[in-house]
């Protein structure tokens, strides 16, 4: 097998949640732009339309679903999406999550606690059982986490807490789906995306102050294609002997 092949997804249908936008947006094109089809799920559906509209031009193949991943029957309707359009369903990226609100553990209060674990873990516990049940002999599952799973964040450990769940998550499902479907997971650092920068409080112009403050060893901050770098690696017949491992894609964070 050359290397071309083991990078080819051509043969492949591939889901990914929380697609409209920042991780999930360059995700999505890089699986797209290795020939999968993918179907792009959100709640807006703008963004999602946005997104496969772009693939599209780019001579990828894509449709949008708008989807809530809290929403078992949404779920389930969104993996018979993929089926219905092209096929079957070989990958599943569970990258919708996120949460806009800091505040000490000790200030939050409990249905913020509640609405984080619930976007954030048991949706990524749903969506994974839905795939596995939709998913043949190869299937792969990745599930997006955050550096913020191992590295506490003040006024963040709802988020971390779900995050960590995430990564248990992900080796527990590794073993149990194994060797049937393949499940990982990445942990991103540093990606001034929308969710991020209202996380941190922070805008456009605090960003060349945070890569300072970071001094990250690769030198600068990270982007969406980063991710979409490790994701289609992860996806891909190139990591086949790898499962039930969180890959930190953080610029040595």
């Amino acid at each position: 097998m050359n290397v071309s092949e083991l990078f080819d997804l051509s043969q492949d249908t591939a889901v990914v949640t929380g697609a409209g936008r920042g991780i999930g947006e360059g995700i999505a094109r890089v699986i797209a732009g290795a020939g999968a089809g993918v179907v792009l799920a959100a709640r807006r559906t703008e963004e999602i339309e946005r997104v496969a509209e772009k693939i599209r031009k780019e001579g990828g193949r894509a449709i949008a679903v708008t989807t809530d991943v809290t929403d078992e029957d949404a779920v389930e309707a969104l993996a018979q999406s993929a089926r219905d359009e092209f096929g079957g369903l070989d990958i599943w990226v569970n990258n919708a999550g996120g949460s806009p609100i800091s505040q000490p553990l000790c200030e939050l209060p409990r249905d913020e606690w509640d609405a984080t674990l619930r976007l954030n873990l048991t949706a990524v516990w749903v969506c994974s059982v839905t795939a596995a049940r939709h998913m043949k002999e190869g299937g792969r599952i990745l599930n997006i986490s955050s550096k913020a799973a191992v590295d506490p964040v003040p006024g963040s450990g709802h988020y971390s807490a779900a995050k960590a769940g995430v990564n248990s998550l992900t080796a527990t499902l590794a073993i149990e789906l194994g060797p049937r479907i393949r499940v990982n997971g990445i942990m991103p650092g540093a990606v001034p995306t929308e969710i991020m920068m209202k996380a941190l409080r922070l805008g456009e112009d605090d960003l060349p102050k945070l890569e300072r403050h970071l001094r990250l060893p690769a030198g600068r901050l990270g982007t969406p294609e980063d991710l979409g770098s490790a994701a289609l690696f992860l996806c891909s017949r190139a990591s086949s002997w790898i499962t039930g491992e969180v890959l930190s894609v953080s610029g040595g964070m």
